[in-house]
């Protein structure tokens, strides 16, 4: 029997429900493997109560144990939380609560679900503070099943109204991607305070949604409550990721205007979002007036720099940092590179790259990544492959991908096929890659080869997505996707493109224009 919804009726403490409903109706996807076998019904309808009314249930009801068999698809394994309820680092065991219910033989089966509950919370002494550090364990390895079991557990033990163990709660569902859930649990929470209002706008702002996490916040003070740095860190990451330029700056004068500017983490996330919209010179003004700075706030001023190609301010920021006794980690090597490549500057990426090991610093795949990419934009195919071929670690997609990058810009055409085929072993399913290796093939008339990857493209049913840019206009963003007609502006638009062309040519810079798809001379061969 498919148990498509389950209507939770209210306890004796009248609790909350609607997020736990919600996030319940998804459980079953995802579990993978096949449910325990129950040893006794009885037993199994004592896990209900925990989740459900104390209401007596008919046992005989395939429904219920069905229900059971499905929310129980977990595993048996234990894990340490550390208890902050004490200035000691006190090691506090959380076992899971359901597994225990059902294999115990403590209990006999005249005991009262309140009994067996009343024992068992005895037995692990939970408190809202051990269960709020459990759910946020739950949060940080994504484990959404011991995630809902901890948050059943709060409602039967009245513990979902605590609000440090609500705003773990929104965090745990915020990155497990159930910002919907999050959102109702935090609407349901009667007790809200900057730690719940932080936790929400940070679950929108990792979905990019600044005019929610700005509403949020209008709320957050309407209630009375202060925002604390955090909180301002978290909207403007979300500034940051969407390039929302006006939202960003009316968020900087908001942390001046409450003293929060000279927070070291508000700080850190101005000069990231300012370096994002493009104003390298306002993010440098505000790096320049902290009045301290962590690693964080040089990594973001030199991969800003990088960015936007001020590899000698980058370089310069490098050396002005190691001045100050501060010591370069793997990020800041990694915006030095960048710097690099972005520049073309072949000699000093080299020395960069080899000086990491003099600061007992071990390159990963980024730093290798850089490399292939700044020899390959230089147009030292060979030695880019060569650099591939002796690196200590196995190269991963983005490695060929920037090999194959720079074969389509240089026209190396052979380098260019072995790289999207090392790539596509990597990455079968990437439909961009097999739409270059096609074009790479028909750029050298083997049409057979060609027409094979078109056909496989079409067997796997793979399309590549329309990629999309967008600009800020009076503190508003615009979208605009490849081949989207429908902006009504799109003839004035064109038009600006078109004027901006021209002067490109004129100037000296004609727009390279290369030709992607030889779809007639494949159909031709299919």
């Amino acid at each position: 029997m498919n148990i498509i919804s389950l209507q939770i009726s209210t306890c004796t403490k009248k609790k909350p429900f609607h997020a736990i409903q919600s996030t319940l109706s998804h459980y079953r996807a995802l579990c993978s493997h096949r449910p325990r076998r129950i040893k006794r019904l009885d037993n199994a309808i004592r896990v209900l109560d925990i989740i459900s009314s104390k209401t007596r249930v008919d046992t005989s009801s395939q429904v219920h144990l069905r229900l059971i068999q499905d929310f129980l698809q977990t595993d048996s394994n234990h894990f340490t939380q550390d208890s902050a309820s004490s200035s000691d680092s006190t090691t506090v065991r959380l076992p899971n609560v359901f597994d225990e219910i059902l294999e115990s033989s403590v209990f006999s089966e005249e005991d009262s679900v309140s009994t067996d509950l009343d024992l068992h919370e005895e037995r692990l002494r939970i408190d809202a503070s051990v269960l709020s550090n459990a759910v946020s364990s739950c949060g940080s390895t994504r484990d959404i099943r011991r995630g809902i079991q901890y948050h059943c557990l709060a409602i039967r033990c009245g513990f979902v109204a605590n609000v440090y163990v609500g705003s773990s709660l929104i965090s745990f569902y915020s990155k497990c991607c159930q910002t919907n859930s999050a959102y109702k649990l935090f609407e349901e929470m009667p007790v809200r305070n900057v730690v719940s209002w932080t936790a929400i706008i940070a679950a929108f702002a990792q979905e990019w949604e600044v005019e929610m996490c700005l509403e949020l916040y209008c709320k957050m003070r309407d209630s009375t409550l202060n925002p604390n740095e955090y909180t301002f860190t978290s909207i403007l990451s979300a500034c940051t990721s969407s390039g929302a330029f006006g939202q960003g700056r009316s968020v900087h004068c908001q942390t001046i205007q409450m003293g929060f500017d000279s927070y070291v983490h508000v700080a850190n996330a101005l000069v990231s979002m300012y370096c994002k919209c493009g104003s390298v010179d306002e993010a440098f003004h505000v790096f320049n007036n902290m009045p301290s700075k962590d690693i964080v706030s040089w990594n973001s001023m030199i991969a800003g720099y990088a960015q936007h190609g001020f590899a000698l301010q980058a370089m310069d920021l490098f050396e002005e940092m190691k001045k100050q006794r501060e010591k370069p980690d793997a990020i800041t090597y990694l915006g030095v590179l960048s710097s690099c490549r972005h520049s073309g500057l072949v000699k000093e990426g080299k020395l960069y790259f080899n000086s990491m090991v003099e600061h007992g610093l071990k390159p990963e795949l980024d730093h290798y990544s850089c490399m292939v990419d700044l020899l390959g934009r230089a147009g030292l195919l060979e030695e880019a492959r060569d650099f591939i071929k002796k690196m200590p670690i196995h190269p991963n997609a983005v490695i060929w991908g920037s090999l194959l990058s720079s074969c389509r810009l240089h026209g190396d055409v052979w380098i260019g096929i072995q790289a999207a085929e090392s790539r596509l072993l990597l990455e079968p399913e990437c439909a961009a890659t097999h739409v270059q290796l096609a074009n790479l093939y028909a750029s050298v008339k083997c049409w057979d080869q060609a027409a094979k990857v078109r056909k496989l493209m079409k067997d796997k049913g793979l399309k590549t997505n329309a990629g999309y840019s967008w600009i800020d206009i009076k503190s508003q963003v615009y979208r605009f996707r490849a081949e989207d007609k429908s902006n009504t502006s799109l003839s004035e638009i064109l038009a600006v493109l078109d004027c901006l062309v021209d002067h490109m040519r004129t100037s000296g810079f004609p727009p390279e224009m290369q030709v992607e798809n030889f779809d007639d001379a494949l159909n031709e061969s299919l």
